[in-house]
């Protein structure tokens, strides 16, 4: 059967988690055509670096929140101008060129001259307005992607570039792409989208979403919403910092995995000899989060707590 849901939720690790739940419970006869909106959050693909592709300090400040898809590609910025579609399909009738001309057939009803790129993205006179990720699970397929349509593309850059940081990522990187919005009311590209759906596959019925097949979402919900999940499943990478102090300069030398110091070299030439073996040993095993760095610090000495105080304000 060919079903039709949109999300009521604002939340972008309920909208995932969702978006996930439909991969293990659909059939794998049914075409699943999903739509969600988050608030401010920045979805990362599954093998990316938030540290490399997130200023995290930022999110954290203005309360955006991190995402990370269960699909490959970059990352993206969402807010409620850009409407989100999920293709959830059995894998013996995925067929991604087919779902994506429901989108562009929508898309051109408005008179927009519309494209597929080689990159997986969509674009409007040169500039993308839609890009695509995909993956799979048992007999079904997940085909979902971006819509823009009325987004604040000025915080997209914003929170897309961290702070300087000589990070050595063996992540993906995410490839930087003009980008624009259409300018098209999201009720009216849902209208637009459902009849080029029905079009393409014929009737379509709405999915009613029970109380109890909510209360499967959440352990989705829960791996959504943890650090484990966000932050350390992150590819291994090395962190360099370094700060002056008046008794002397500290160079940081961090190897992560699965976000957290797998080994840390430490250079000073503070008068304390002993100081970068104690600080070592103090930040091995420690998440590589400002708080959780700060913390492994503090209360040692006062090398520390200065060491401890400029960790903190890094927004790591």
């Amino acid at each position: 059967m060919n079903y039709w849901y949109v999300s009521p939720s604002r939340d972008g690790w309920q909208n995932l988690a969702m978006d996930e739940w439909f991969l293990d419970h659909m059939g794998p006869e049914d075409v699943l055509l999903y739509f969600y909106i988050n608030a401010p959050a920045v979805i990362i693909g599954k093998n990316q670096n938030p540290w490399k592709e997130c200023d995290l300090a930022a999110m954290e400040r203005d309360g955006v929140r991190l995402v990370r898809r269960i699909s490959g590609g970059g990352a993206v910025y969402h807010d409620e101008g850009n409407l989100n579609f999920s293709f959830i399909v059995g894998k013996e009738i995925y067929d991604v060129p087919r779902q994506l001309e429901v989108i562009l057939q929508a898309v051109r009803s408005f008179g927009i001259d519309c494209t597929f790129s080689g990159r997986n993205d969509l674009l409007a006179d040169g500039k993308k307005f839609s890009g695509n990720a995909f993956c799979g699970r048992g007999a079904l397929r997940q085909h979902h992607g971006t819509l823009l349509l009325n987004s604040d593309l000025s915080r997209l850059q914003h929170y897309l570039h961290p702070d300087p940081k000589k990070l050595r990522a063996k992540g993906v990187e995410s490839v930087r792409s003009r980008v624009d919005d259409l300018g098209i009311e999201t009720d009216a590209m849902l209208r637009a989208i459902r009849h080029a759906f029905e079009a393409a596959y014929g009737q379509v019925t709405e999915l009613s979403v029970t109380p109890e097949q909510l209360a499967q979402v959440v352990p989705y919900y829960e791996k959504q919403s943890s650090w484990e999940w966000r932050m350390g499943k992150t590819p291994s990478f090395d962190l360099e910092l370094s700060e002056r102090f008046p008794w002397g300069g500290i160079d940081l030398q961090l190897t992560l995995k699965d976000g957290c110091v797998l080994d840390a070299k430490v250079w000073s030439d503070a008068m304390d000899a002993d100081l970068p073996d104690r600080i070592a040993a103090k930040l091995l095993g420690c998440r590589c989060s400002s708080e959780a760095l700060c913390t492994a610090l503090q209360g040692q000495d006062d090398h520390m707590n200065d060491l401890a105080a400029f960790l903190l304000s890094q927004g790591l």
